[in-house]
């Protein structure tokens, strides 16, 4: 994801600033125009980017901070809730309510990845315990329809569209009443895009607005475009009453962080980001865990959310004492290789971990990394359960590699490769040793009291020291809205708490 090479020149600056003998004026300009040169390259608007300057200067000043002052968290903290700032427009999205029935429209120019977006949206919400449908309200683009018949068959959603109408109005209306009869609670309207702004679009746009009277109405940019999405948000937002934005496309292009700062400056929440093609390549854009997970801090309340989506709630406990026992066999490298998989873009999974994201994926190459993970699979199916379940390193050798290479039909290399990674990863799980596991019976007292003396007794020392000891996980509980997420977080550890 190019956004990464935004976040890992942020974080380079930093890490170049801490290890500075004496953080001074020179070593915190030399930091601060390093992220501008990082955010202008990633086309944010130069008065935005010259103003979070301006104000970290104003709030880090080097010659009132006493000696005893942590400068490089300080300095790290200011840094983190300008990025905050500017990314945030400061007011909150419709949120539709399960059970009752929402209807959300879809409006943008055509190629910003509309109709693909509205299934992706409704998939995200149907995991979640929703009842989607979908209504394709888009007669002027030739295979719009089918686009959206596909997309909506593949991911198992109602959806109603016509190859004879050609009133969008007409099809809008029809549809929606269709799915309310229905009970769905989540019906999802895919309107025409143009290639230009055209007024026809707009009034086309208010005819169906007025027809469906949508709760919520989702204006879909790509990302490309960079700082004009201000403008395009703007005129989209006169015309109908645009009540959040989804940016498409962050996975290829270097402007994802201007078209974000642009829309937010509209005031126009961003509720979702689409990073990839795929239907799991969508993620809920929330301020403060982006710009952690921008920054390498990462975003343990993500993490837990999708641990909590994928592994089943009589697994989990055992998942987290293995974790906390330090033990890695190939069978657990196996098994969570397919909660991974499960799990969505593993790029994506990763950068969830505080410091792990570019230890474990290369940057730009989830995909490879992906098929990757498959050939590994393959090659343990080959494996007996003495192999899967040793923790001896000096069992496998060189026949048994022959056979599994044989069995698995890949040359030895690969299963050479597939055991240097098992090592590595081995390694990694290893820094998880120590994670306190508290009793049911402690959970409900335990996340009621959270604080950071309790989460420090709780993570494994090696993480500790990642986020940066006690001071760098208060600052990131405070970061994480006031503890909340991080009693969700602490209701996992429990396996799911007490209720």
């Amino acid at each position: 994801m190019v956004l990464a090479e935004l976040g890992g020149s942020i974080s380079r600056a930093i890490q170049q600033m801490s290890n500075a003998t004496i953080i001074d004026e020179k070593a915190l300009n030399e930091c601060l125009n390093e992220i501008t040169r990082a955010l202008l390259q990633s086309d944010v608007q130069f008065k935005l980017v010259r103003d979070m300057q301006a104000n970290i200067k104003k709030i880090v000043n080097l010659d009132d901070l006493a000696a005893g002052h942590n400068k490089r968290r300080i300095i790290q903290q200011a840094i983190f809730n300008e990025l905050c700032k500017m990314l945030d427009p400061g007011k909150p999205s419709f949120i539709p309510k399960k059970g009752k029935t929402s209807v959300v429209m879809f409006v943008g120019l055509q190629g910003s990845g509309k109709t693909t977006t509205c299934t992706k949206y409704a998939y995200y919400h149907q995991k979640k315990g929703w009842k989607p449908a979908l209504v394709c309200a888009d007669t002027f683009r030739a295979g719009a329809f089918d686009q959206l018949k596909q997309n909506a068959t593949k991911a198992k959603i109602p959806f109603y569209g016509s190859y004879m109408e050609s009133d969008p109005v007409k099809i809008a209306e029809e549809g929606v009443e269709r799915f309310k009869k229905e009970n769905c609670d989540l019906i999802i309207v895919d309107t025409s895009g143009r290639h230009k702004q055209e007024a026809a679009l707009f009034e086309e746009m208010r005819q169906v607005a007025e027809a469906t009277k949508p709760d919520l109405v989702i204006f879909v940019m790509d990302s490309s475009i960079g700082q004009a999405a201000f403008d395009q948000a703007q005129a989209f937002k006169q015309s109908v009453a645009v009540g959040a934005v989804i940016v498409t496309k962050m996975d290829g292009h270097a402007k994802g962080g201007g078209a974000l700062s642009a829309v937010a400056a509209t005031k126009s929440p961003v509720i979702f980001i689409g990073t990839g093609e795929h239907m799991d390549e969508f993620e809920v854009f929330d301020v403060k865990p982006f710009v952690s997970r921008l920054l390498g801090m990462g975003d343990l309340s993500g993490f837990m959310d999708k641990i909590q989506e994928v592994v089943p709630m009589d697994q989990q406990p055992e998942l987290l004492q293995m974790l906390s026992e330090g033990t890695f066999t190939l069978r657990i490298m196996y098994e969570q290789f397919q909660n991974l998989l499960k799990m969505g873009p593993i790029g994506q999974v990763f950068s969830m971990l505080p410091g792990f994201s570019s230890e474990l994926m290369p940057k730009g190459r989830e995909k490879e990394s992906q098929a990757k993970i498959k050939r590994y699979m393959t090659m343990m199916d080959s494996m007996t359960n003495e192999e899967l379940d040793s923790t001896n390193p000096k069992l496998m050798n060189e026949s048994r590699m022959m056979r599994i290479a044989r069995g698995s039909g890949r040359p030895l290399r690969d299963v050479i490769e597939m055991l240097d990674e098992y090592k590595r990863l081995a390694k990694v799980w290893s820094k998880m040793k120590g994670l306190k596991i508290p009793k049911k019976g402690e959970m409900s007292a335990l996340s009621r009291n959270m604080n950071a003396q309790h989460m420090s007794k709780v993570l494994p020392p090696q993480m500790l020291k990642q986020i940066g000891g006690m001071g760098g996980l208060q600052s990131l509980m405070k970061q994480m809205g006031g503890g909340k997420d991080m009693k969700d977080m602490m209701g996992m550890l429990g396996g799911g708490g007490d209720n």
